[in-house]
């Protein structure tokens, strides 16, 4: 008997093989380096719009934390309590022993008071009288920069001798308009030349100080007719008590009479600055995000052209074995790498801007982590929604279609 020979073996099925990482990435970034000139307009778009949304962040945040640290340095304690008119729409002042009334409040650590005094400033007696540069006068206490943390720029403050005599201590403003540059310089007072023994740097928790002259509280009874009494008191609570000091002030300084006297808290203009930053920021991000979007959609439309033009090498690939899914991922790489590069340049670029207007500002320089992360993720998806159709429409060219393409 012939033997009969064993039934051939089932022919094995052919799987397509598979791209490791690396080789996707490689395959994805060929159109890449063939076309640079067209990769960097086309990135220049997300570029912008990272650039745009990590700067206005970063200043932001330096900003905020520069204003904190104000803050912290000048204290948030300090209350104002500022004399209104009567009814009579008459000038009201606080009785003469204001400071010590608000002294006696158990939380207060430091009070002090100012008054306006009725003098006209000019630079020497052959400046008509009318013309006071926006200069005004006031009596001041010795205590005075304790409460406000102000400092002298140049020259010395009142001591106890000094706040007696014809002498006067400039706000910054005002030594400006006046054209002051150093103490020693005379100026009139009325009728009366005074002696310029200081100039102030400039209070920032109390502006309005910045362009005043300032004389002690004994000079201005003895020379400008001023009546003791104070128009405005500052005053120092421990952190904890200040809104419980606040709600006692106005009839602390003018019993009887309160609803003429104006309490304020001279931080909370500060604080309504970040509030206002804070506001000025969103919007910088809306427009940050809208050039984000504008890149994206010419990333999308550079995607596009790219695959009209590469047919041939898609019907090539496909030829020889590549799959669908194989070609959908090489432009899906391809778009992600574009998307990817102009959101480095985005966060490198903003980075430099945030340090470098910074250090123009004297700032501290601040770009949150959350900001890179932020931006460099919404490249990826800005990268994926861009690829995605010319990815399924480079993938659903059939190879024969494909290589007949010119």
């Amino acid at each position: 008997m012939t033997a009969v020979p064993p039934p051939p073996a089932p022919a094995e099925r052919l799987r397509p093989a598979r791209l490791r990482a690396g080789d996707v990435v490689r395959v994805g970034a060929v159109g890449l380096r063939a076309r640079r000139a067209r990769v960097v307009l086309s990135s220049l778009g997300v570029a912008i719009g990272i650039a745009t949304l990590v700067a206005v962040v970063g200043l932001s945040t330096s900003s905020r934390a520069d204003l904190m640290a104000r803050l912290d340095r000048l204290g948030t304690n300090l209350l104002t309590a500022e004399a209104g008119k009567d009814g009579l729409g008459h000038e009201v002042r606080f009785p003469r022993n204001t400071v010590a009334m608000v002294e006696r409040l158990a939380p207060v650590r430091h009070a002090t008071a100012t008054a306006d005094v009725d003098a006209r400033i000019r630079r020497s007696d052959v400046v008509p009288e009318e013309r006071t540069a926006g200069v005004t006068a006031q009596a001041v206490r010795t205590d005075l920069l304790r409460a406000l943390n102000a400092r002298v720029g140049e020259g010395r403050w009142f001591d106890a001798a000094s706040e007696r005599l014809p002498v006067t201590v400039l706000g910054a403003l005002a030594a400006e308009r006046l054209g002051i540059t150093a103490p020693g310089a005379k100026i009139m007072m009325n009728d009366r030349y005074v002696v310029v023994i200081g100039i102030l740097a400039p209070i920032e928790l109390a502006p309005n100080l910045d362009r005043v002259a300032l004389v002690g509280f004994p000079a201005a009874e003895r020379y400008f007719g001023a009546d003791g009494r104070p128009t405005t008191v500052f005053e120092r609570s421990t952190d904890a008590s200040v809104e419980e000091v606040r709600a006692v002030l106005a009839r602390t300084v003018n019993p009887g009479n309160e609803g003429t006297v104006k309490v304020s808290r001279p931080s909370d203009a500060l604080a309504a600055k970040a509030a206002t930053d804070k506001g000025l920021t969103t919007l910088m991000l809306g427009l940050g995000a809208i050039a984000l979007l504008v890149g994206g959609v010419g990333i999308a439309n550079t995607m596009v052209v790219s695959v009209l033009e590469r047919r041939q090498e898609i019907g090539l690939r496909r030829a020889i074995g590549a799959t669908r899914n194989a070609v959908r991922l090489q432009f899906l790489t391809e778009s992600l790498l574009l998307s990817a590069l102009g959101g480095v340049a985005g966060a490198v670029l903003g980075a430099l801007a945030t340090h470098a207007f910074a250090a123009v500002q004297g700032w501290t320089a601040v770009v949150p982590v959350r900001s890179l992360a932020g931006g460099l993720a919404a490249t990826l998806v800005i990268g994926m929604a861009a690829g995605l159709y010319p990815a399924q429409r480079a993938a659903r060219l059939p190879p024969t279609v494909a290589l007949q393409s010119p």
